[in-house]
């Protein structure tokens, strides 16, 4: 399995590196930039199915060995062959053995879908603490949030440079890119309607990619964590029935006739698996206030779109407008709150606040509250 997943060894191409170059629609992902490559470090790669962390390490490491002097100096392994930590801890001695024999001082060091593999920290926590590591560059990649179950908080203080990258469906911005090289406001317009549709997966614009099977990674993902696919369905529904509103755990578990703690328990659930995102009040003072209701918001457009399969709800066009713009703030801020009062205020986020309208705007509002109406939402996205 090692020598199939490192064809650079043996100086033949790497068939993913063959498939981008084939693609219609492709770029290099800024977020290869994020992670650090200076030794030690231990990188994490977090992200949905599908967005193209694969694909992104396939091509840092296609420019990677164009520096290293080895071709073995650089370790590539899909981990979704591998059952258990023992496994992956067999296969990361393997590759090590292979390292002294070929008299290397460092490696880049890839794991793939590492969140897969039972108690996968453990193996490397052990290797880290052993020392085995302390000349290389490890990036584990994961589609469940390498948060999730506090393994995240195992390595504090045994990550060395290395730092934390989410790697999310492409911006507007990124996707509007890869048809035109200058902005212009008609041809937003068009992107914008092809946005909705595709989302930012390039595999769905690629062709590579069905909706259906978001929906399918979903589940396989909420089973793997022994959850219930027919409750994860039924919360999602009773959330569309309700967005955008401010939500409650109690009156989602009312909707569904489960306990608060069981609905909170899922939300975080799909919160780890990247389809959603809480957006916490923000008050008149300034400060959160994490108890108030919170609005749960859908990350893409084309995440969007299965969930509104999978539950059989439609998703109104304004509802999509305003998620857009609370994840595309958080994305250039890290977070983003909203308000609500006298007036709401949809998205609140580095000294922005902003009001979604799907049609012109309407109402009063403070000065410093910038009101979008829906032909306006794609230049907004488009400059952040």
């Amino acid at each position: 399995m090692i020598e199939l997943q490192n064809p650079w060894w043996f100086d033949e191409p790497d068939r993913d590196w063959e498939l981008f170059d084939k693609l219609t629609y492709r770029l290099r992902p800024g977020w290869l930039d994020g992670l650090s490559l200076r030794p030690f470090s231990l990188n994490f790669v977090v992200g949905p199915r599908r967005v193209g962390k694969t694909l992104g390490i396939k091509l840092l490491i296609r420019e990677l060995l164009e520096r290293v002097k080895s071709p073995y100096g650089v370790f590539y392994f899909s981990c979704d062959v591998v059952e258990d930590y023992n496994g992956l801890l067999e296969v990361l001695n393997e590759y090590l053995k292979v390292k002294r024999r070929k008299k290397l001082g460092s490696a880049f060091i890839f794991l793939d879908e590492v969140s897969l593999v039972r108690d996968w920290w453990r193996a490397l926590k052990f290797l880290i603490d052993r020392g085995e590591l302390r000349n290389d560059v490890v990036t584990v990649t994961g589609s469940i949030s390498l948060t999730l179950g506090r393994h995240f908080e195992t390595f504090g203080g045994r990550r060395g440079s290395g730092r934390t990258v989410e790697v999310m469906p492409l911006s507007f911005h990124d996707y509007y890119g890869l048809f035109y090289d200058d902005f212009f406001p008609s041809k937003a317009e068009e992107v914008f309607e092809n946005y909705l549709e595709t989302g930012g997966y390039l595999a769905y614009l690629n062709g590579t990619l069905k909706v259906e099977e978001l929906v399918g990674f979903l589940k396989a993902d909420i089973r793997a964590l022994d959850r219930s696919t027919d409750l994860a369905r039924e919360l999602m529904g009773a959330l569309l029935d309700k967005a955008p509103s401010p939500l409650s755990f109690n009156s989602l578990a009312k909707a569904i006739g489960i306990s608060p703690h069981t609905a909170r328990d899922y939300v975080e659930l799909f919160e780890a698996l990247h389809v959603l995102l809480q957006v916490p009040y923000l008050g008149g003072d300034g400060k959160v206030y994490p108890r108030k209701e919170r609005k749960l918001i859908l990350r893409d457009p084309l995440i969007a779109r299965a969930m509104g399969l999978w539950t059989g709800k439609g998703i109104d066009r304004a509802v999509l407008y305003e998620w857009l713009v609370q994840e595309h703030l958080r994305r250039k801020f890290g977070e983003v709150y909203y308000y609500r009062n006298s007036h709401e205020v949809d998205a609140i986020a580095g000294g922005i606040k902003v009001e979604v309208k799907s049609g012109e705007r309407r109402g009063r509002y403070p000065r410093d509250v910038r009101v979008l109406a829906g032909k306006d939402v794609p230049a907004f996205l488009y400059s952040l």
